[in-house]
Parts: structure tokens; C-alpha cells; sequence
């Protein structure tokens, strides 16, 4: 009697985690999710532009571990250059300012086999929350339309 409430106890655990909707899949290709998109758009990101990403990097399981948005600073980089792991250089092209979408980056487009330490660990799917709220050096009415 004690190991079937043992056993309906586990399967309710699971089914609950599974309903929560907080956990996703680990992923082997790059997922792009578009999540908003301007109305108009003239002006998209391309490789060597210089943009500004605000972002909510997240775990499988739910857990942060980082967010401009906390820091109400969102981070520049110049795409196509390495300066950033590759599912975002990949994930980000294409992107209208105000745009906003859900990246989904396997671990080898991500931190690999040795993670980032110690809130990254190895092996690791990323899911990243991302708007692009600026193209550098693009003249403002470019980045309204």
C-alpha cells in the first residue's frame, strides 16, 4: 500500500510539473519565436550593424540567471562578430526595432560543454527573451518605419 502512494504521489509530481508550463525541452537546433513585430518595417538587423538587445536569459527549468531589464541596461553588440554566443548572432538578424522574440539555443550555439559557471552548467539549453530596441547609428526615422 505504501509504495502504490508512493508511486501515485511520484506520478502526481510529475503531471504537475509537467502542467506548470515552467519547464521546456532541451533543443538540438536554434528555435526563433517571433513573439511581436512592429506594424511597419524598413529597417531590419544585419551582420557587422551595431544593436542594443534587451533580453531575460533563462534555463529549461524556469531559472534566471540573467536580464537586462533588471538592470534596465540593454547590451550592445556588433552582430556577426563573435561577440556574443552564436544562436544570438543567428537568432538576432532579421529583427525590426521593437521586435521582440523567444530564442531557443542548444548548447552547442550557446555556452557548450563547459557552461558558464556557476549559473550555466554544462551542456545547457538557453531560452532567451529578446527585444531589439536599437540599431545603432541608424537614423531614427529608418528605425520607425
Amino acid at each position: 500500500m505504501a509504495s502504490r502512494l508512493a508511486l501515485f504521489a511520484l506520478l502526481f509530481a510529475v503531471v504537475a510539473i509537467s502542467a506548470s508550463g515552467k519547464t521546456e525541452k532541451d533543443v538540438t537546433q536554434l528555435q526563433i519565436g517571433v513573439k511581436f513585430k512592429p506594424a511597419t518595417c524598413k529597417l531590419k538587423a544585419r551582420n557587422l550593424d551595431t544593436v542594443r538587445v534587451h533580453y531575460k536569459g533563462m534555463l529549461t527549468d524556469g531559472t534566471v540567471f540573467d536580464s537586462s531589464y533588471d538592470r534596465s541596461d540593454p547590451i550592445q553588440f556588433r552582430l556577426g562578430q563573435g561577440n556574443v554566443i552564436k544562436g544570438w548572432d543567428i537568432g538576432i538578424l532579421g529583427m525590426c526595432v521593437g521586435e521582440k522574440r523567444k530564442l531557443k539555443i542548444p548548447s552547442h550555439m550557446g555556452y557548450g560543454e563547459s557552461g558558464s559557471p556557476p549559473k550555466i552548467p554544462g551542456g545547457a539549453t538557453l531560452i532567451f527573451e529578446t527585444e531589439l530596441v536599437e540599431i545603432v547609428g541608424a537614423a531614427p526615422d529608418e528605425e520607425e518605419l
